[in-house]
């Protein structure tokens, strides 16, 4: 038998021991996407019932991840998972509309964290003390779990627009700018849930 991953828990095991009690990870999914919202989620996941397997969302499968998605709901203090639309993202560009989404993700927690580890992004203007740590997701168990809430609840939710859009293989790439995503959108066109901001480099083509 394939022996379990154990998650890296050395970020919380020393914020433990300065006394901090609820610790939160922060994390997103859907940034690169040339379709759909970006999705943030912040969870606090219990120190004393460790899942083992989780890691970095884009390292676990599809199955591991929904699996692994429902045992964290399952056991988690307390989690929220937001969305923050393609409109915003053109409006106000693909970072801030991640740092509005991190914000709305913490602000709808139904227990404050005392401390938040955040998956690289800086600067987020949000109450608990936050802290960012490069490549986080494989790191910190707190912001691998909510790596994988992040991503799964996506990837849901663009497998549902599939079906409202039915010609651009949404439910394969999630919005990526995959090869037959980009000539789906040369053929049929840009629909409103593109990034107009991200789809300069088609020129002419739309």
């Amino acid at each position: 038998m394939k022996k379990q991953y154990v998650p890296k828990l050395e970020y919380e095991t020393e914020l433990t021991e300065q006394g901090y009690k609820l610790i939160a990870g922060i994390d997103e999914a859907g940034r690169g996407p040339l379709a759909g919202p970006v999705c943030a989620a912040c969870v606090i996941m219990p120190l004393d019932n460790i899942i083992e397997g989780i890691d970095d969302s884009k390292k676990i499968s599809e199955a591991k991840r929904e699996q692994l998605y429902q045992k964290i709901k399952g056991v988690a203090i307390s989690y929220s998972v937001q969305f923050v639309d393609q409109k915003v993202i053109d409006n106000i560009n693909i970072l801030e509309a991640t740092k509005q989404c991190m914000k709305n993700a913490v602000e709808n927690m139904s227990i404050t964290p005392d401390i938040i580890l955040v998956d690289a992004v800086k600067n987020l203007d949000v109450k608990p003390k936050t802290v960012p740590i490069i490549h986080g997701d494989a790191l910190s168990y707190n912001i691998a779990a909510a790596s994988i809430l992040a991503k799964v609840t996506r990837d849901n939710f663009m497998k549902e627009l599939s079906k409202k859009y039915p010609n651009y293989g949404l439910e394969r790439h999630k919005g990526y700018g995959t090869k037959d995503h980009i000539e789906a959108i040369k053929k049929y066109g840009v629909t409103e849930i593109h990034r107009k901001s991200f789809l300069g480099f088609l020129n002419k083509d739309v």
